[in-house]
């Protein structure tokens, strides 16, 4: 599809989240749809707190830079991919009206979000007349309220927050407030049955962007992210699928997903960790380039981890081997001191349902994840 037919393209999703992970994530993709010829639509983002990213991106016209950096199929990739899925981004403080415009379009059909770890907490100060309401499910609320009143049809709502049930979490949220602000039993249903709510699952690494980069220049809303990436979208009995991309997997239940991602991805994360300190590492891409502990932790996940998946997840040995390159890409320097954070909690999730689900099958321990979770407290200076 052409740049001018794209720009012609109406706005057709409604994005809570000006912020760096979206813009290299479901942006890119529809963007990239777009091209393909699919007519997704353009995006309209919103930015809930001040106004300065939102201010350079109309600067530039919703054009962007996503650099693409890591290791895919095993070669070190390093290229620039352009992004004009966005049309427009708008301040919600000084611009709400327009956001409401676009909330009562003919053409809206998807709400996307990226919010803070406490993006979903309710502030008391809310209340159904507040323009704009203060937290994000109350913004959500007044935006699918005021499209309830134009008396058009529901939409699909897309939240990609790293929580499990997020979309039912956000819709049980959104139904609590309309009920405490009266806003009738229709809307009610409108909610529950008309719009539909869509749990996900989002992975991909996105980070920094370089301080040096040329293109900042130009594209002060360059940025950059590692090549793998899933979206797992739930599907929904009667609702059309609204993007077809190789990164997206509409699934009837996206929780085998997570299961995947927090024993393999995560729970490799933390094994390393463990086994890595005590030996002087700091950098996860140092630790797995190790002659010991990069054979170790292939080991550990093929052998331990990956057995007690089988069946239960897709291709656990392929996304091993992903996340093995994940882990050892050059372009970024993740700290194991940052994957120490809540250590507890994380071995308790990540590691031990893997030991005891390995013992009950085989009626032996895993012997690799059995020694790391043997291993004196870790004591991170």
């Amino acid at each position: 599809m052409s740049g001018m037919k794209i720009f012609m393209l109406p706005e057709t999703i409604l994005q809570f989240g000006s912020g760096r992970f979206l813009r290299a994530f479901a942006d890119l993709f529809i963007h990239q749809a777009n091209q393909a010829g699919q007519a997704v639509g353009r995006v309209v983002i919103v930015q809930s707190t001040g106004d300065g990213r939102a201010g350079s991106l109309n600067a530039g016209g919703g054009k962007y830079h996503v650099l693409i950096r890591g290791i895919e199929s095993g070669t070190v990739v390093d290229r620039v991919e352009p992004c004009e899925s966005v049309s427009r981004a708008l301040a919600a403080n000084s611009q709400w009206n327009e956001v409401l415009e676009v909330a009562t379009s003919p053409h809206l059909r998807v709400i996307l979000s990226n919010t803070t770890e406490k993006g979903y907490d309710l502030d008391p100060a809310d209340e159904g007349t507040l323009t704009p309401p203060r937290s994000f499910p109350a913004k959500l609320t007044a935006v699918l309220f005021a499209r309830y009143r134009a008396g058009l049809p529901g939409v699909a709502i897309v939240p990609c927050e790293l929580r499990e049930h997020q979309a039912d979490q956000l819709r049980g949220i959104v139904l609590g407030l309309a009920k405490s602000w009266d806003m009738g039993s229709e809307f009610l249903t409108y909610l529950g049955s008309v719009c539909s709510w869509h749990n996900t699952l989002v992975d991909r690494i996105v980070t920094g962007t370089p301080a040096d980069h040329p293109l900042l220049a130009g594209d002060p809303m360059l940025t950059a992210c590692e090549p793998y990436a899933l979206f797992a979208i739930e599907d929904k009995p009667d609702v059309k699928r609204w993007i077809d991309h190789p990164a997206v997997i509409w699934t009837s239940d996206v929780t085998p997903y997570f299961l995947r991602k927090v024993r393999l991805l995560n729970g490799g994360h933390t094994a390393l960790l463990i086994k890595a300190w005590p030996c002087g590492f700091k950098i996860v891409r140092d630790a797995v380039n190790d002659a010991e502990l990069g054979p170790w932790l292939e080991r550990m996940l093929m052998d331990e981890v990956v057995p007690v998946l089988e069946g239960r997840v897709d291709d656990p040995t392929g996304f091993t081997r992903e996340v093995l390159d994940r882990f050892r890409n050059p372009f970024i320097d993740h700290k194991l001191a940052d994957i120490a954070l809540h250590h507890e909690t994380k071995l308790a999730v990540r590691l031990v349902p893997t030991r005891d689900e390995y013992l009950a099958k085989f009626g032996k321990g895993p012997a690799r994840l059995s020694e790391v979770l043997a291993m004196p407290p870790l004591v991170i200076a």
